[in-house]
């Protein structure tokens, strides 16, 4: 069975860091390629980026890329997500997803529960 499983969530200040975990199993890891969402209620999902461990993509969509960091520890089946210089407008459910793709695909199969991450003020 396929699981992933966010962690790493909570509130900071703005300003803070977070880095969140993307905690896998059940597929073969270095052949997958792992994403990183967000979404806010009642707003579209929003792509932060991707890491594909086969290629080597490492992709963090523009707008974010100056503050956060996809990274990968084959050894754990992780994929890490490091969030710096947080703001309140970066308040969502942040998402991981997966998919058996040898580069960063534009869907995902298999999608985590999700961890809340507030910014406050």
């Amino acid at each position: 069975e396929v699981q992933l499983v966010e962690s790493g969530g909570g509130v900071v200040q703005a300003g803070g860091s977070l880095r969140l975990s993307c905690a896998t199993s059940g597929f073969a890891f270095e052949d997958y390629a792992i994403g990183w969402f967000r979404q806010v209620p009642g707003k579209e999902r929003q792509g932060i980026g991707c890491f594909s461990n086969s290629d080597g993509d490492n992709i963090v969509t523009h707008s974010l890329k100056d503050r956060f960091t996809i990274s990968s520890d084959v050894a754990e089946r992780t994929v890490y997500l490091q969030m710096n210089g947080l703001k309140p407008d970066d308040t969502a459910v942040y998402f991981c997803a997966a998919d058996p793709s040898r580069t960063c695909p534009p869907t995902y199969i298999y999608w985590g529960r999700g961890t809340q991450v507030t910014v406050s003020a």
